[in-house]
């Protein structure tokens, strides 16, 4: 048996029979992190004796039955822009490269509420902005399928640890498509949750109106499992929403016999690969004989919704990054004659150029003379957005679109082409403008071996619907039996 190949319901099942221990799980893990993170880089920390200790710890806790949760003793991977107390929260950037975090982020407190063992930080893009895990200060991530290749981004590391085997599963954000396109990336499942439905507290800001936290996980059931521990009211945070308290694995029916999906033909057409549009064309297929009602729409907000997510996601950056300055925040320059060169030189020195090209942006789409021209037709935009998958919705359950229009490409080969690399994002972003859900399953391989990732959007707080679409597709084309990373070099 390969402890690190199963799923996360599978190791609870046996840990409640006894055939395995925390311990047994963990150390399978430790292992593995020492054998495949020289190849893959998908941490910024790794936490392996305090993993075991309090693998140690649980075991002894579940033989006692003084155990908190049914999943006391399984670990876990965390991107490293989520405060962890104690331990290093980078946000993959020198400008917080020794901020050890004074406090846990409620997500955080909710994984440690049910005793869950953390196995390190992930990887990031810095600050979370990125599509490709290159714009690390420590290291670019590689693809487990394939090491020339990225993991996607901006939580690369938590995808691509997920696919290697390094962590059952992981917590990762989603601004852009974050959480999602990397799971396409990397063949895995990528669940972005409504906006509002997650608490997040102590999670360093990027985009407050757009981030969101959600799992990475080798399946749908364990997609639903982490979104369970997650989920949930938070008075410190005032945009998190009180909703009745669900049980997401309950909703895993496998039937989708008339579920209503649309798909939006906007979607299909230029810009998306072939072999992309093929695979996405058979998982149609794959519904319609499963019962479910297939119907092309019309969604034409891609390129508005792109435009319109660039223009926010920078401006509320500018504003959230202006913390770090050398004074309050982060890092300090050493070398400095006044508070202006202070401030001036540690921006500089702490900040990568992906993140100085984004605080530029956004601090001109606010000025004065600019604001209305961009930042509030922006916002009107957002609205149109909204209102288009509002009619979409007013008829259908779920809408099938690709996660990116491409496979995972080549390390290096969009690093120097910003637009390029947004022009990945096409069509992430219009779910988080809205504030909707979406996950992303693997539905297939290219004829190189990489995973094809299908998204599948459901409407606001339709989580159930959405998990239970994705389940039965993943119950009927069983693709991780039949494809794994093969750490091609």
């Amino acid at each position: 048996m390969n402890i690190t190949e199963l799923t996360v319901h599978e190791l609870k099942e046996k840990l409640e029979k006894k055939e395995l221990t925390s311990y047994e799980i963990t150390k399978a893990y430790t292992d593995r992190i020492a054998e495949k993170e020289k190849d893959v880089q998908a941490f910024v920390t790794t936490l392996e004796a305090d993993a075991l200790e309090k693998a140690k710890e649980m075991d002894k806790k579940i033989e006692s039955g003084e155990a908190k949760s049914e999943l006391s003793g399984i670990p876990i991977g965390i991107k490293d822009n989520i405060c962890t107390k104690g331990v290093k929260t980078t946000c993959s950037s020198k400008m917080l490269e020794d901020f050890i975090a004074p406090y846990d982020a409620t997500v955080m407190e909710k994984i440690n509420d049910k005793e869950l063992v953390n196995l390190g930080k992930l990887n990031m893009d810095e600050f979370a902005m990125g599509g490709s895990t290159e714009h690390s200060y420590f290291h670019v991530t590689r693809n487990p399928w394939n090491l020339n290749k990225v993991p996607g981004g901006s939580s690369g590391g938590s995808a691509a640890a997920v696919a290697a085997g390094m962590v059952p599963w992981a917590l990762g954000t989603d601004t852009g498509g974050s959480i999602r396109e990397p799971a396409a990336f990397c063949g895995v499942v990528g669940l972005k949750p409504t906006y509002g439905l997650v608490s997040r507290y102590g999670v360093v800001a990027f985009a407050s109106s757009l981030d969101q936290v959600g799992p990475i996980t080798k399946d749908v059931t364990d997609s639903a499992m982490l979104l369970n521990i997650i989920a949930g009211k938070d008075n410190m945070d005032t945009t998190s929403v009180e909703r009745p308290k669900v049980d997401y694995v309950q909703a895993l029916k496998n039937d989708v016999k008339g579920l209503k999906i649309a798909v939006p033909k906007e979607f299909f057409g230029e810009g998306i690969n072939a072999e992309v549009k093929e695979n996405l064309e058979k998982a149609i297929e794959t519904y319609k004989e499963l019962g479910a009602e297939v119907s092309e729409v019309s969604l034409d907000i891609a390129e508005y919704a792109l435009a319109s997510y660039y223009i926010i996601a920078c401006a509320e950056a500018s504003s959230n990054l202006g913390r770090f300055d050398g004074v309050r925040y982060g890092h300090r320059a050493k070398e400095y004659s006044n508070v202006k060169e202070l401030i001036t030189n540690s921006r500089t020195e702490g900040f990568g150029p992906e993140v100085k090209r984004r605080i530029i942006l956004g601090t001109y789409v606010l000025s004065s003379g600019y604001y209305d021209a961009y930042y509030k037709k922006a916002q009107q935009v957002r609205t149109l957005v909204m209102n288009e998958f509002k009619k979409v919705f007013d008829n259908y359950d779920v809408i099938l679109i690709p996660t990116s229009p491409t496979v995972a490409f080549d390390i290096g080969s969009k690093i120097n082409d910003p637009l390029a690399m947004y022009l990945a994002d096409i069509c992430t972003v219009s779910v988080n403008i809205a504030g909707l859900p979406g996950i992303s399953i693997p539905c297939g391989v290219d004829k190189e071996g990489m995973p094809v990732g299908m998204q599948l959007i459901g409407n606001r707080f339709e989580e159930e619907t959405l998990l239970n679409a994705a389940y039965t597709f993943e119950q009927k084309v069983k693709f991780s039996e039949k494809y794994k990373p093969e750490f091609k070099k």
